[in-house]
């Protein structure tokens, strides 16, 4: 008897225990499910297929999932999506894509809405060039440069000079920051007397053909990096590629590529530039009157950044890049707030890259890529923009509907051409007898032989060794606090 009471009681402990813990329960954990399980049934409801990478669904549970129904899919999908900082792409023929939310992209018609806007609030050249004022300060305060004219000495240091057919490679490195050494290649006219145009190629997030998986040996080894400044130097510029923060050399110097995936590589870049175009311009025979920018993919941000915060640029080709509905998917690239906190209207990338004008620019675009949106949104707006000063033909296109994401050939061909006509250079010097580029006489260096530093050189004593004492000199150099 004692024993069935003792079970008695042990039930009806567990029995109050049980519905203590239900009722308990908020509303959304009792209605909540995987959201695999959910997104199969989006599938079964709608007669719709939904592709996603694992990763991003594994261990996600949606709450109050039945509730998120509705009679359309895309409403559907938007209720369970969107609490969970994910969102889909309308693939067609009812195939959606989802994925993590891309704050930096959003579609060529709500890019195209946003041009418009800025084209009423600035119909005219003197609103525009007040608007280019307030804008370029805006991007200064966000990436941080606070102290724009505070240059510390560069200490540039040089490697032994090599001769090449028509040009020479030299590489540099130069203090930006105290203690942080931006690591690149010089290339050089032999054959063409000065004065010289300058011209700075910052690399983007290409990776080597020959070794894929590293970012070590990528950007600015690449061949088409070297084809295009052994051409630009044949030609008669003063020709500089160097390292993005936190990648190929610089990489020894913040601690590894994550760092490359920071905000701050965002204002650091831009600086670099700006400490860049201070470089080549002190060497002799540099021509201040010419001074250009080109770059692909997150060199093409880096080229519209620089050329719109530093008058002294006067040519840009950005390429791959520009467009009102992306803004890179890189943190380098969109880490700082620059597109949204602005004063009055928001700015995107095709914005900032009208800062230059009037300015000679040359937009390269393509088909496989965000960029589709050049020819029929960008581009007119540019041309407006342009308009403005009766210049819009020194604003032109090029757009490779069947082209890749690249910087190939067919890229650097136009941009070859547009340098030469706005520079003056000598577009022969890399043209076979049919008159078409002909990059065969330059030379494609190993990876190694373009490094600044070695075993034999290694890095200064003075050199900063983390990302958090980058971001310390940088920032005590913003504050003012060293001195020319």
């Amino acid at each position: 008897m004692r024993r069935t009471l003792k079970c008695i009681c042990s039930l009806t402990v567990l029995s109050v225990a049980f519905i203590y813990q239900a009722i308990a329960q908020q509303p959304g954990d009792i209605y909540k499910k995987p959201l695999r399980e959910v997104l199969e049934n989006v599938e079964k409801t709608y007669h719709v297929k939904l592709r996603y990478d694992d990763r991003d669904v594994n261990d996600v549970n949606v709450s109050y999932a039945t509730w998120r129904f509705t009679s359309d899919v895309k409403n559907t999908l938007d209720n369970i999506l969107k609490p969970l900082n994910l969102a889909y792409q309308d693939k067609g023929k009812n195939v959606y894509e989802i994925g993590p939310y891309e704050y930096y992209r959003r579609s060529e018609a709500e890019g195209k809405k946003h041009l418009d806007e800025l084209l009423r609030a600035y119909p005219n050249a003197e609103k525009f060039n007040k608007r280019k004022k307030e804008l370029r300060d805006c991007i200064l305060s966000a990436l941080g440069i606070t102290n724009f004219d505070n240059r510390t000495p560069l200490n540039t240091i040089y490697r032994s000079e090599v001769i090449m057919n028509g040009y020479s490679v030299q590489n540099v490195a130069f203090e930006s920051v105290p203690g942080y050494y931006v690591t690149g290649t010089v290339y050089k006219p032999t054959n063409v007397k000065g004065p010289l145009a300058v011209i700075i190629c910052p690399h983007g997030h290409f990776y080597n053909e020959q070794n894929p998986s590293s970012s070590v040996d990528s950007g600015r080894y690449r061949a088409d990096m070297q084809f295009r400044c052994g051409g630009l130097a044949k030609m008669g510029a003063i020709v500089f590629n160097y390292d993005m923060y936190s990648w190929g050399e610089s990489a020894n110097q913040t601690g590894g590529y994550s760092f490359h995936e920071t905000g701050f590589s965002e204002a650091i870049q831009t600086w670099n530039s700006i400490r860049a175009l201070d470089f080549l311009l002190s060497l002799p025979g540099a021509d201040k009157t010419r001074v250009g920018v080109t770059g692909a993919s997150g060199g093409g941000t880096q080229t519209i950044l620089v050329a719109a915060v530093d008058n002294r640029v006067t040519v840009t080709v950005p390429v791959v890049m520009v467009s009102s509905s992306f803004y890179g998917g890189c943190p380098c690239e969109s880490g700082l707030p620059i597109h949204d906190e602005c004063k009055g209207h928001k700015t995107n990338n095709a914005e900032i890259a009208a800062l230059i004008a009037p300015k000679p620019m040359l937009v390269i675009s393509d088909g496989s890529d965000w960029t589709t949106s050049v020819p029929g949104t960008d581009y007119p707006y540019l041309k407006k923009v342009y308009g403005f000063y009766g210049k819009a033909g020194n604003v032109s296109s090029v757009y490779l509907p069947n082209d890749k994401h690249d910087y190939g050939i067919s890229k650097r061909t136009p941009m070859y051409h547009f340098f030469a006509k706005w520079f003056k250079m000598d577009l022969k010097a890399i043209s076979g007898k049919d008159g078409k580029i002909d990059e065969s006489s330059i030379t494609i260096q190993p990876n190694m032989d373009l490094h600044v530093f070695s075993k034999d050189f290694p890095l200064p004593a003075n050199a900063l060794l983390s990302h958090a004492e980058i971001q310390k000199s940088f920032a005590t150099v913003q504050q003012g606090k060293t001195s020319k």
